[in-house]
């Protein structure tokens, strides 16, 4: 199972994509971040943000899509901009008939961790353990997308196949 997935942002969407089953060792497809500048203004930043994933989801072929849950912070801006750029994540995939799944911060980092309440610096620190790379993805960003698509592949893949086998039977299978 290959899963992309997505640390949505304004400034910096982190862009990550993985292989490998539930249980085995997965594998480091790509890594990335989108970055548009804060001073231009949002329908461009989105269409940037929108035309750099279409461009990954060609690149990659993922089988899914993991996109972080976005939570209520203090700064309404902020999180309206991390919805958008959530939005288009969730829409390019749709458009392409992949099956988006939506985590949570605490529970990726529960995923990666062991616990919900985690850094960063601990996310990045799991992510790189798990793909046994040579150095932590940076930025931030880059590392919190490899989680989303570890977290995806640890516990959607079930769903994930479980979906599949349907869609064949049904005769729909991709």
């Amino acid at each position: 199972m290959r899963v992309m997935g997505v640390d949505p942002g304004l400034t910096r969407c982190g862009l990550g994509a993985v292989e490998g089953v539930p249980g085995r060792a997965l594998t480091l497809v790509a890594v990335g971040v989108v970055t548009t500048p804060p001073g231009d203004e949002i329908g461009a930043r989105l269409v940037a943000i929108e035309a750099e994933i279409e461009r990954w989801l060609d690149r990659v072929n993922p089988d899914a899509v993991a996109v972080e849950r976005v939570f209520s912070q203090h700064n309404v801006r902020t999180v309206m901009g991390t919805a958008q750029a959530a939005a288009v994540a969730i829409v390019a995939a749709a458009r392409r008939g992949l099956p988006v799944a939506l985590h949570t911060p605490s529970e990726v980092k529960a995923a990666i961790t062991g616990s919900g309440t985690a850094d960063k610096a601990q996310v990045a620190t799991m992510v790189t353990r798990v793909l046994r790379l040579t150095e932590r993805p940076k930025p931030a960003d880059a590392a919190d997308a490899l989680a989303l698509a570890i977290c995806h592949v640890w516990r959607g893949g079930a769903q994930h196949r479980l979906a599949q086998a349907l869609a064949r039977t049904r005769g729909v299978a991709k």
